[in-house]
């Protein structure tokens, strides 16, 4: 069983705003570096004992990565050859951190050239021009990093119950969310939308994720939906009993709030029970063949 740390989003929201552009100075290095995935696999930040990570990035004939710590609140870059360089974030508008970054960078002979400017943010200033003060409460962002830690020890406990293809834990910097999503393993492109959206939804997938909230739904959430979505998504029983369907850009949202969740008798069992009665529905739903995709040593 696990605890979850409160995460009022009131308390945090202006840090958590700042961390969202640093993270999303991090995750373009990893987007322009990273050779290509599919899905956009190659974009996304991972859970770290310290922090998150852009995991090893290949780099020429060696690699390097960036863990963004956020326990002692630093960024610290590690090549493969040991060479280490790091520097403390708070206090830091997002162009000075920007520029320690790069700069780190180009020390050590990495090179990358992203487009500086935030992604479907409600931020709109280039990163390197960001040069107003910035809320930032380590305490606060120790508390998230807590509550992602444990979360991902309970999306992996999910991820061992299915056999088919399915995303590691990752989180995605542009949206920031913490996601796990699963494949039937059967094709439907995605007609129109943008070219990352056509290539993310290029194959039946149920995803599951928590976010911290943001100014349309001020607190943290877990979620799920189904595409394409299924006649009679939002009839899917959920459970717990205070989890329930919302609606998301015409679509099927399923909510469990994190309050709810952490003030459950065990949050893990509540979770897990949350994840597993989205897809087990959404699954019988979509026609999807369930049977096969049982991880049959879960």
């Amino acid at each position: 069983m696990i605890s979850l740390p409160p995460l009022p989003f009131s308390e945090w929201s202006e840090t958590k705003d700042t961390l969202h552009l640093y993270l999303q100075i991090i995750g373009k290095i990893r987007m322009k570096v990273h050779p290509k995935l599919n899905h956009w696999w190659h974009v996304t930040l991972y859970p770290h004992v310290r922090g998150l990570t852009t995991g090893r990035i290949p780099y020429g004939d060696s690699g390097f990565e960036i863990l963004y710590d956020m326990l002692d609140h630093k960024v610290v870059i590690t090549r493969n050859d040991g060479h280490q360089s790091e520097f403390s974030v708070p206090g830091l508008t997002v162009a000075a951190f920007y520029e320690a970054l790069f700069s780190r960078l180009s020390d050590m002979g990495i090179f990358a050239q992203i487009v500086p400017v935030p992604y479907d943010n409600k931020s709109t200033t280039p990163f390197p021009e960001d040069t107003r003060a910035r809320a930032y409460d380590a305490a606060a962002v120790s508390r998230f990093w807590r509550a992602l830690c444990r979360i991902s020890s309970v999306f992996e406990i999910f991820r061992t119950r299915f056999a088919g293809k399915q995303t590691p834990v990752q989180l995605y910097w542009h949206s920031f969310d913490l996601v796990v999503t699963r494949f039937s393993g059967r094709a439907h492109p995605l007609e129109g939308g943008r070219q990352s959206d056509r290539e993310a939804y290029s194959h039946e997938v149920i995803s599951v994720g928590f976010w911290p909230g943001d100014d349309t739904f001020p607190e943290a959430a877990f979620y799920g939906y189904a595409y394409p979505e299924p006649d009679g998504m939002n009839k899917v029983p959920l459970q717990p009993a205070n989890a329930f369907w919302a609606e998301k850009n015409g679509g099927a949202l399923a909510i469990l709030k994190y309050e709810d969740a952490r003030n459950a008798v065990d949050p893990s069992a509540a979770i897990l029970a949350f994840l597993d009665s989205l897809y087990d529905g959404a699954a019988v739903k979509a026609n999807w063949p369930a049977g096969d995709l049982v991880h049959a040593h879960a």
